[in-house]
């Protein structure tokens, strides 16, 4: 018997006892039996020491849900939240689909809290209510934000952003984002509940100028102008499938003194093209937080390619896996895994420059400056890869003081990774860089800042080495 997680022989644990029980009590409220007693008479032989436990088990009469009443949705229409219910009226009561249910209200990210109750109807010995009282946030956030990368410098971003719209739902958002590298433009529009049963669908234009010589990358510009189109497909409570429709239209600029590797791809391939191009994308999600996860992972996968009518033909591949594991209530243990490829075919020579893979940095290798690892081109400037191999393990907690352990976490980390160019070299796992190190997280008021103060294990001379990294935003 799966739940009672004890055995003859065993040192008797109270707390096991106790686990046995409310787990038997789970069950049962899960298949309508809400109101369930479960209790566990032990018989204690005191001359051999051994105890004898009984689990008398009373299911009671199942319970039906009468009615769903919800409250204090002011702005946010019933309809919005009454299709995030997995508990269903007149059906049978389950404590996991009313859980489940308000752990969805909350992922809408609408309300400040989600409430819910479950009073037995007066008068009936076999109805409950489900009374769900919302607390509602301000749906609509115009924000500008002042911040600093050592990859990019001053960054300046502005954002207008409905999540909300008219309390539909449905999402709306213009942004833009500019430094001395990167300017980017976005209109964006998302229904989560296109169908009825939960597929999504969102359009977006984007237009992103890159100056990559900026980032001390290969001398080259490019402008991409997008419109694209997204169907997200939920497959059940934590895997989703996203089917992504692309027009791209980049113009591909090379600087007077550019690499022979930038030069030969214009020279191959042109300047100018126009790309059609399609990705699906698999996804797992069961992390207890967005934020600050202790428990769970998210996994996702992958693909996208151009369509041979296009001016490019090349694909792209990736995998990614984060998992967190609790030690104790104050300790995490995390991993990640990041692995990419990407290639051309057809007439196109080799993966185009701008969509190449680069590792170092905050986001993959800290202890190596941004996009500094890997192959470098003919004028010594990293050059990218089409293979991307990244990992991380961390020990995390949060910060020790009291007020700040919500909002403050720390870690001990140990980073391996690098890019390879397997379509024009070969593949060494011998080149994988290490780093050691410890890095914070504070979710401030004024935006998300990350510190890390890291140690290259395995530097080599042609590396360039950053110990003290940061990013951060501030709004005003």
């Amino acid at each position: 018997f799966d739940l009672i997680q004890m055995s003859r022989g065993e040192v008797f644990s109270r707390k096991e006892v106790s686990g046995s029980s409310e787990r038997i009590s789970k069950m049962l409220g899960n298949e309508g039996y809400a109101f369930a007693n479960v209790n566990s008479i032990p018989d204690i032989d005191e001359e051999s020491k051994q105890v004898e436990l009984t689990f008398f088990v009373d299911p009671g009469k199942r319970v039906y849900v009468r009615r769903i009443n919800v409250k204090g949705n002011h702005d946010t229409r019933d309809e919005v939240l009454r299709r995030e219910m997995l508990q269903e009226e007149a059906g049978w009561f389950s404590s996991e689909q009313v859980r489940k249910s308000r752990e969805r209200l909350q992922r809408l990210g609408f309300f400040e809290e989600v409430n819910v109750e479950t009073p037995a109807v007066a008068g009936s010995t076999d109805q409950v209510d489900v009374d769900i009282s919302v607390v509602e946030k301000e749906a609509g956030n115009l924000a500008a934000g002042l911040g600093f990368s050592p990859s990019q410098g001053v960054i300046f971003n502005a954002s207008i952003t409905q999540n909300n719209f008219l309390g539909t739902g449905k999402r709306i958002s213009l942004g833009f984002n500019t430094s001395s590298a990167n300017t980017f433009y976005q209109l964006a529009y998302t229904n989560p509940y296109y169908t009825l049963d939960g597929i999504s669908r969102g359009f977006r234009f984007s237009y992103r100028k890159t100056d990559f010589n900026e980032v001390d990358v290969a001398n080259y510009n490019i402008d991409l102008a997008q419109a694209g189109v997204t169907f997200g497909i939920p497959l059940n409570e934590t895997d989703r499938l996203t089917l992504d429709m692309d027009l791209n239209s980049t113009d591909y600029k090379v600087g007077s003194d550019a690499s022979d590797q930038v030069r030969a791809f214009e020279e191959n391939n042109g300047s100018n093209f126009l790309d059609y191009q399609v990705g699906l994308r698999w996804s797992h999600d069961s992390r207890d937080s967005a934020l600050m996860p202790t428990s769970g992972g998210l996994q996702s996968f992958s693909a996208s390619a151009t369509l041979p009518v296009s001016d490019l033909e090349y694909y792209q591949l990736q995998y990614l896996q984060k998992r967190y594991f609790p030690l104790s209530k104050t300790f995490t243990l995390g991993f990640k895994v990041d692995a990419a490829f990407g290639d051309a075919y057809g007439d196109t020579t080799t993966l185009p420059p701008w969509e190449r893979y680069f590792a170092g940095g905050m986001k993959t290798v800290r202890g190596y400056k941004d996009y500094s690892l890997g192959p470098q081109d003919s004028k010594g400037d990293p050059a990218g890869g089409n293979l991307r191999l990244v990992g991380n393990t961390e020990i995390l907690f949060p910060a020790p003081f009291k007020l700040m352990e919500k909002t403050v976490r720390l870690s001990l980390f140990v980073d391996a990774g690098n890019v390879y160019a397997t379509d024009v070299g070969t593949f060494d796992i011998g080149d994988i860089r290490y780093s050691t190190g410890t890095s914070l997280f504070w979710l401030s008021p004024f935006g998300a800042l990350g510190f890390s103060l890291a140690y290259p294990l395995n530097d080599e001379s042609q590396d360039e080495t950053e110990y003290f990294q940061f990013a951060f935003g501030s709004a005003f």
